[in-house]
């Protein structure tokens, strides 16, 4: 009998797969917790600051910006130092430059997380807050190629505190950094020159404005060239493979060449007419908002109702209330802005926005020399008294308006009838020359 010997299976050892280089220097180290630290901070700032934003793309955009870079920026700058010393705080530094993986390689790896975890915490940031923006704004977009051009920019500021994290050996350089970076940032940011454009922090506040199609897209060029061109000059080996630093570092100097010949004033930003057009309610007077405040609308409406009341159908009375650079047309009274009263689609101080609003209707446009005469001050008292009659001041806010309060009283206690004929007077008048304002 023949016996089939069949080979006995061994255990074979188990395999252990090797971590990938970025994967492990990622998870490890200062890197996630530095990304934490931004999008926390960016957060808190932004939380703080709900009502100035919440209601338009274009002011949740740029307080990002404003926040990421002053914020964001150093504090990528002072973590990505501290982690760039690391090798030398633990001693290996002459073990890594024995092992076969290139120089430059080891430094790309390691500057990862300096860079990638940063710019991961204010992309996290950017979107928390456009989400709580989204239920209130109404046409337009975020300029999500700024909000990606600022990650860029702390992410290069992340990779530079990391080379100043390798070249300095001295644990306070981290915060020096830090705050070396943030008085840096502050200063090229409320600079008046073109040279404030090249700054991450820039502030722009005009809401009905678009930048130029090629912004974004250069002023990424201009930060991550910078920050390449860095890294190839320390780590390439051998020293004349740093020749290829130039590469990056043209790119870089011909994107700051493009953004300087911006103008100092205005930058990139250019007037919208899609984001101008008026949208106006049914009322009288009408209250007109640009389309960029759409949803907007009704809450202002609703505050001016009681004021639009006692003016609707009165001669001289407003034809329009204007919000925003609408088309003009005779009879427009322009508003204030209610994005800065409007907090997640209400006006939250509905009587402060009235009064605001008669303080324009009446508004001083007299020349040099008028507004003169004994019965001046007696003009100006009438003048507060029918602003107080139509929408009174809140109390915690504005002048007293103690004097006016006889006048005041005199126009309340008139019947509605009477009020209407003495406003419509006091509209007809010319509010320059004393004599003619009619007396309560």
């Amino acid at each position: 009998m023949t016996a089939t010997l069949t080979p006995s299976r061994t255990d074979a050892p188990a395999r252990v797969r090797a971590a990938r280089p970025l994967r492990t220097e990622l998870r490890r180290g200062l890197g996630p917790w530095a990304g934490t630290a931004v999008a926390v901070t960016v957060l808190v700032a932004m939380y703080g600051k709900g009502p100035q934003w919440q209601t338009r793309w274009t002011d949740v955009t740029a307080l990002l910006h404003v926040t990421v870079g002053l914020l964001g920026g150093p504090l990528a700058l002072a973590a990505g130092c501290w982690q760039g010393g690391r090798d030398r705080r633990r001693g290996t530094t002459e073990l890594w430059g024995s092992v076969p993986r290139s120089p430059l390689r080891h430094l790309l790896v390691s500057a990862a997380p300096s860079a990638l975890w940063p710019a991961a915490g204010v992309l996290l940031a950017d979107a928390v807050s456009l989400l709580a923006t989204w239920p209130y704004a109404s046409v337009c977009r975020p300029f999500l190629e700024l909000l990606a051009a600022d990650a860029v920019a702390v992410a290069s500021l992340g990779a530079l505190g990391h080379l100043a994290g390798r070249l300095v050996p001295w644990r306070l350089t981290a915060p020096l950094l830090g705050i070396v970076g943030y008085v840096g940032l502050a200063i090229g940011t409320y600079t008046q020159s073109a040279a404030r454009w090249l700054s991450p922090a820039s502030e722009y506040t005009y809401p009905w404005a678009r930048t130029v199609w090629w912004f974004g897209p250069v002023s990424m060029a201009w930060t991550a060239g910078l920050a390449l061109a860095a890294l190839l000059a320390y780590g390439a080996r051998p020293a004349r493979l740093r020749a290829f630093a130039l590469i990056p570092l043209a790119v870089a100097v011909t994107a700051a060449g493009l953004i300087l010949r911006l103008p100092s004033d205005e930058g990139p930003w250019r007037l919208d007419p899609a984001l101008t057009r008026a949208v106006c309610d049914r009322g009288s007077p009408q209250v007109c908002v640009t389309v960029l405040d759409e949803k907007l609308l009704p809450a202002v409406s609703e505050a001016l109702a009681p004021l639009n009341a006692r003016l609707a159908g009165l001669p001289g009375a407003p034809a329009r209330w204007a919000v925003g650079p609408v088309d003009p047309r005779p009879g427009d009274v322009e508003l204030p802005d209610p994005a800065q009263d409007t907090v997640r689609g209400r006006v939250e101080r509905a009587d402060l926005y009235r009064n605001s609003a008669v303080a324009q209707l009446f508004a001083d446009t007299c020349e040099p020399g008028d507004f003169m005469g004994p019965n001046a001050e007696r003009a100006s008292l009438v003048n507060a008294a029918v602003i107080e009659w139509l929408a009174p001041t809140p109390s915690d806010y504005g002048p007293d308006t103690a004097a006016a309060q006889p006048y005041t009283d005199r126009l309340n206690a008139k019947s509605p009838a009477a009020q209407r004929d003495y406003l419509t007077r006091y509209l007809a008048a010319n509010p320059c020359h004393p004599d003619e304002v009619p007396i309560p």
